[in-house]
């Protein structure tokens, strides 16, 4: 089977970044479509899909279950509303600068600077948080934490 590669953290759901490509790994995943090596879950609490589901205040394996149900990712979204919690705009706000930003000097640093240089991006020097990762890893230019 072929696989693909899910959007990029940066397309929003209803203003919230990162929702909608961890809806693609699940789907990808659940038909086989998913490369491996991406990461999935909970089970590492750092990763972003465990940060996003704890966002929400959902269950990840009922998300899964969820979407795989079918429907938007905007109605998958007001699920986890209904079965979680509603962030305001000022958390979306926080929760998508923190997810930018993840990986440019703060504790996550030393993991990025390894992994880029596994993934063989070690002398990217616009490669500064793991969102910039993700694109670089599957042919997006990654975009400029700050406009100079």
């Amino acid at each position: 089977m072929q696989t693909q590669t899910p959007c990029s953290d940066y397309v929003e759901t209803k203003g919230l970044i990162y929702f909608a490509r961890m809806l693609d790994k699940i789907r990808m995943k659940a038909t086989g479509k998913l490369p491996p090596g991406y990461f999935t879950g909970v089970e590492d609490p750092t990763h972003f899909d465990a940060r996003c589901t704890r966002f929400l205040a959902v269950n990840y394996d009922e998300l899964v279950e969820q979407t795989l149900r079918g429907g938007s990712d905007e109605e998958i979204l007001e699920w986890c509303f209904a079965r979680g919690r509603r962030p305001s705009e000022e958390e979306i706000s926080v929760w998508n600068a923190f997810l930018r930003k993840r990986g440019w000097r703060d504790e996550a640093s030393a993991e990025l600077t390894e992994s880029k240089k596994e993934a063989g991006f070690g002398d990217r020097d616009d490669i500064q948080t793991w969102v910039d990762l993700h694109d670089a890893e599957e042919g997006r230019t990654p975009r400029a934490l700050f406009s100079r």
